[in-house]
């Protein structure tokens, strides 16, 4: 059975091409369309969370973020 992880993605538009972000991992991708980046990245998610000796995923928990509002003045 495969665990399922939920990981929060942003999507914005840079010129001609769409840069995606994780969130939680620091990690980004592009793509020339937002389904491309958005796959893109998950690709890149996965890869970087696979175990180098088994190939399977694994959760890092020492990267564990917490998403906090961040107010600012103008």
């Amino acid at each position: 059975m495969s665990e399922t992880i939920k990981l929060t993605a942003v999507v914005w538009r840079e010129g001609d091409w769409h840069v995606s972000e994780c969130v939680e991992l620091g990690i980004a991708s592009q793509g020339r369309t937002e389904k491309a980046a958005l796959r893109n990245l998950k690709q890149a998610v996965l890869l970087y969370l696979a175990d180098d000796e088994t190939g399977k995923v694994r959760w890092p928990v020492e990267l564990e973020r917490k998403i906090v509002p961040l107010m600012l003045s103008a």
